[in-house]
């Protein structure tokens, strides 16, 4: 077996040799492709194999070209996610193309082609097929594969690209210079292909490179040659220009240590994500690891970065350029960063129309939000902005690709970007514009980050899952830290996505994270605060479930200490969430929700709950105070349980049994603590017009409807969620 350096060689042929499908061989040699990084990034690249199978019509054999469909990620790909079509008629379809390009319509004629594939498809495979079809279709290797890894962009992307490719390669790969990707880059490969026999590689200028083969083994191994080939000549390079300590042109400025880079990012993070949010919220994700600060530090990095990225992968998500700050993060405060950044991204949103002015077609989409998705600091790192956390991940592993790309490009010759107007007709293509138009519409609270207090258990575990399924990211918090990162553990798992934790760095976390704070600590909701804007740049709506429930002694006495705690828990928790949150609503400018628990107790006044039922009135007024404090920014709004007993960490064992006896209900001790709790629940439903017991479910929904937009001018008032508890009617 060949042994490689810079790439993971993973064919097993005994695993292989189980697949006596051939598409599920190709799916299999896509799967360990895109399983490196170092190979194709995220969504990239595509894999085919020319397969003989037998017509569903006519029973007669035929060649079916199976490619990776449209969309999906080749890591994760299985067999749905490849389109089928019969060869002969994507063959058939150069004379159509031709017949329209001779006519001077070669533009339309390549969007035209993309609308003919659907006639090609094959037993009437549902996959719609990507547009990169003819390099497959039209390259005669049984095998073939397109890949975007960052040391052959480097070489793609670089000035000299063409000479690089003959000495790298020694004439085994042929160059094609920079296409758009469609049918006429196919026809050049083509032609190419047929004027040199036995060749098997081609670079795309400023692109990637495409390779094949007649089976999928010689076809996995040789694409993994090219790569290695690429990466050591790259880094023999790097090496004799001095390496690490000369990249970039070496270092301008020094990295903050981790306490000052943490507290500096979390103090800033909220309000730029409000800056760039003014059209649609965005989600941080932040990356600060050695080899993005050296860049960011660097005295090059105005340069390359104002050139912008060079594959077109790279810069429909991280658009045209990044935006660069020139902070010094030892010469600098933070009220510097700040004017810095404000300063920036008004350069950068009159930088990003005129762009958009110079380079629009007569049919060109309108221009779409102009601020960066890419910003870059000195002393701090990158942060990357996405419609939700998996997007703003994959944004900053794309730039991440960029910088490698450039690192590979300085040190062999000198890095190139696209044209701006080839930029702008990948970025504004209308293939793509169709293509998300076609996407399915967001979720409810999709780009929002909600904080749920309280999310280890019962009523707060159930909103966090109920909030989840919304699109939201959550952050799960609760006194004991390891349950909330429990409850984040199961909605992650739900959601198919990895577990989260909290901290900078771009594996940082996923949907869902758990935290620990207490919320009678002041400092301790600020840590858990600034913990939120490191994870995802910020927050939009609190909501607060956490409580506690004192019962009084046999004499109706409650001790002091136990009084301080019910009001300093059910009171001045709420209260300092809220007050300290204000300071991140103001800072973000982005309107927010607070959704506080109090309950039906507030209203009735009853025997042997003296502490919780009057620390519950003074919420039920808290609710009223901080919708003025915080108004018109943050809606702030109360929701009202009734007695909730099933999944409540506040009904132990021992209390429900208690209630039980209190209540003259019989049970026995050996009782199943379930019985128990289901004789309970249905007592206290029975005391309510429903007749049905309360869930934490019932409650979710009620903190849901607060949150979203349903009910966008509600304000300062209290949701009852108590099946009808006549006795707490407002009188």
């Amino acid at each position: 077996m060949k042994t490689y350096t810079h790439v993971d060689y993973l064919w097993d042929d005994a695993h292989a040799a189980t697949l006596a499908d051939p598409v599920e061989r190709l799916v299999y040699r896509s799967n360990l492709l895109g399983s490196d990084r170092r190979i194709t990034n995220t969504g990239g690249g595509n894999t085919s194999s020319k397969l003989t199978e037998r017509d569903p019509l006519t029973g007669e054999p035929v060649e079916v070209l199976w490619v990776k469909g449209s969309g999906g990620d080749l890591r994760t790909s299985k067999r749905e996610n490849f389109a089928s079509l019969y060869q002969e008629k994507l063959l058939g379809l150069q004379h159509s193309y031709a017949a329209r390009a001779d006519k001077g319509l070669k533009s339309q004629a390549e969007d035209d082609m993309v609308g003919m594939y659907p006639h090609a498809t094959f037993n009437l495979n549902p996959r719609a097929t990507s547009i990169d079809t003819p390099l497959h279709s039209f390259l005669p290797g049984k095998c073939v594969d397109h890949m975007h890894p960052n040391a052959v962009i480097a070489v793609a992307a670089s000035a000299n690209c063409e000479a690089l490719v003959k000495e790298i390669f020694g004439g085994e790969m042929a160059y094609v210079p920079w296409m758009r990707p469609g049918f006429e880059l196919g026809l050049a490969m083509q032609e190419i292909a047929r004027a040199r026999p036995g060749l098997q590689s081609i670079m795309m200028g400023q692109h990637g490179f495409i390779s094949w083969a007649d089976d999928d083994k010689s076809c996995y191994t040789y694409t993994l040659d090219c790569i290695e080939r690429a990466a050591a000549y790259i880094e023999e390079k790097y090496a004799a220009k001095g390496g690490d300590a000369a990249a970039f042109g070496g270092a301008r400025y020094r990295t903050l240590d981790e306490p000052q880079r943490r507290a500096t990012l979390a103090a800033i993070l909220p309000w730029l994500r409000g800056q760039v949010s003014q059209q649609r919220r965005f989600v941080g994700t932040i990356q600060d690891d050695a080899a993005i600060l050296r860049f960011v530090n660097s005295h090059d990095v105005p340069r390359l970065a104002e050139l912008g990225t060079s594959c077109p992968d790279h810069f429909l998500r991280t658009k045209i350029k990044p935006l660069y700050v020139d902070w010094d993060p030892q010469g600098e405060d933070l009220a510097a960063l700040k004017a810095k950044l404000a300063a920036g991204l008004d350069r950068y949103r009159a930088d990003y129309a005129a762009y958009y002015a110079a380079c629009r077609r007569p049919n060109s989409p309108a221009m779409r939000d102009p601020n960066p998705t890419v910003v870059l600091i000195p002393g701090l790192g990158m942060i990357a902005w996405g419609k939700d956390k998996s997007e703003s991940r994959v944004t900053a592993e794309f730039y991440n690709c960029a910088v490698e790309v450039m690192r590979g490009a300085e040190a062999i010759d000198r890095y190139i970007a696209l044209p701006q107007q080839e930029a702008f007709d990948i970025e504004y293509w209308l293939l793509e514009e169709a293509k998300l138009q076609r996407m399915p519409a967001e979720k409810e609270l999709a780009r929002q980050t909600l904080i749920v207090v309280g999310a280890g258990s019962g009523i707060g575990k159930e909103t966090a899952h109920r909030l989840s399924r919304e699109g939201a990211n959550i952050v799960c918090v609760d006194m004991k830290r390891e349950a909330a990162e429990a409850t984040a553990a199961e909605i992650s798992k739900k959601l198919g996505i990895g577990i989260g934790v909290a901290g900078s760095g771009i594996s940082g976390c996923g949907p869902a994270i758990g935290l620990g704070a207490d919320i009678t600590d002041r400092a301790s909701i600020r840590a858990m605060l600034d913990e939120v804007a490191l994870a995802y740049g910020g927050f939009d709506s609190i909501i607060v479930t956490a409580g506690v429930f004192w019962p009084s002694d046999t004499s109706g006495r409650i001790p002091d200490d136990k009084w301080a705690l019910t009001f300093g828990v059910n009171v001045t928790g709420s209260y300092l969430v809220g007050d300290e949150a204000g300071k991140t609503w103001r800072e973000q400018g982005l309107k927010g929700q607070l959704v506080l628990t109090t309950s039906a107790n507030a209203a009735v006044a009853k025997k042997g709950s003296l502490a919780y039922d009057t620390s519950k009135a003074a919420a039920n007024h808290l609710v009223r105070e901080l919708a003025i404090e915080l108004a018109p920014l943050v809606r702030v709004n109360g929701v009202a349980p009734a007695t909730v007993v099933k999944g409540s960490a506040m009904f132990p064992r021992d209390r429900v049994i208690g209630s039980l006896a209190k209540y003259q209900i019989p049970y026995t001790e050996e009782e199943a603590t379930e019985s128990l709790v289901q004789k309970l629940a249905q007592f206290y439903a029975d005391r309510t017009l429903t007749k049905s017991p309360i869930t934490p479910a019932d409650q979710a929904e009620a903190y849901f409807l607060l949150v979203s937009q349903r009910l966008s001018k509600t304000t300062g008032q209290i949701l009852t969620v108590d099946g009808g508890l006549h006795e707490a009617f407002l009188r």
